[in-house]
């Protein structure tokens, strides 16, 4: 299972929290290959040379397949010529947080302070990642300036926020719940239509009156190319069973993640559909890949 992030961040996580209950589907070893770096591409290029016959499996943030291609116009690979959707995996609301100490108590507050005239810095995990989305349809909908903050990775930016180095990160739920809980980081807004049940006291980016930033990142499983479709549809049924695993369900709900297994034509259109919305995204706020 190929993983397009270093051991012990997020992604590394949830592989690791899906993979003993993998084997038993799958009745085989599942091991966990991270190949961080290049925007995914060279988690792309391990698998795509990969042999296609279900050995060799990506589980891939939404980045990589619904950002990079409309960021980056020499992209070393093309999701809907070289890989093949098995499933979603599980999804993962943006949480925007800034330093425990901070004065700052709401997505407002950091709203007024721009309008102000005070540099406002917003990191990211990454040009091209979800955060980085949220932070371009925030500053969409609030017509303010801030300072775009790219870390190489959510360890950094959050290491950043907690020293203070940056006023505020969008990150994933997943991967800033436990500095949440172990009050690092201070919570002041979701990216959700509706709170979330692990932070029920934190308010939406809606009920703040900054309308349209909803931004959730999701994890989804693809093979090469050319996988045929009876493998396809039993590492799908592998995945749903696994997802369906009560000790699985309780462990992910620890981390913030939504189970969100699919059939591979639902995954498909998920693709299609985010794929569109952050292109013109992109080509709106003229986003570049810098």
């Amino acid at each position: 299972m190929v993983v397009a992030f270093p051991a012990g961040g997020p992604a590394d996580a949830l592989a690791r929290a899906i993979s003993k209950q993998l084997e038993t589907e799958l009745k085989r070893t599942v091991i966990i290959d991270n190949r961080p770096g290049a925007n995914g591409a060279i988690a792309v290029s391990a698998v795509t040379k990969g042999p296609a016959d279900g050995s060799v499996f990506f589980l891939t943030s939404a980045g990589a397949i619904v950002i990079n291609p409309s960021l980056y116009k020499n992209l070393s690979y093309r999701p809907d010529r070289d890989l093949m959707p098995v499933s979603l995996v599980v999804t993962t609301p943006q949480v925007l947080v800034v330093p425990l100490q901070s004065k700052i108590g709401s997505a407002k507050d950091l709203v007024a302070q721009s309008r102000a005239g005070r540099p406002v810095s917003l990191a990211s995990s990454g040009i091209g990642s979800m955060p980085h989305m949220a932070i371009e349809l925030f500053k969409a909908s609030t017509s303010a300036e801030f300072l775009h903050v790219a870390y190489k990775g959510a360890a950094p930016a959050i290491t950043d926020t907690i020293g203070g180095q940056v006023d505020a990160f969008f990150g994933d739920a997943s991967g800033l719940l436990p500095f949440i809980e172990g009050k690092k980081l201070k919570p002041v807004a979701v990216t959700t239509a509706k709170r979330l049940p692990y932070l029920p006291d934190v308010p939406t980016l809606d009920e703040s009156g900054i309308k349209g930033v909803h931004a959730e990142n999701w994890y989804g499983m693809m093979v090469p190319a050319g996988t045929p479709p009876k493998v396809v549809q039993t590492l799908n049924e592998a995945i749903r069973k696994t997802l369906e695993n009560k000790d699985v369900k309780a462990n992910l709900a620890k981390m913030g993640l939504t189970p969100a297994p699919s059939t591979a034509s639902e995954f498909a259109g998920q693709i299609r559909a985010d794929g569109d919305k952050w292109s013109k995204l992109i080509a709106e706020r003229n986003v570049k890949p810098e």
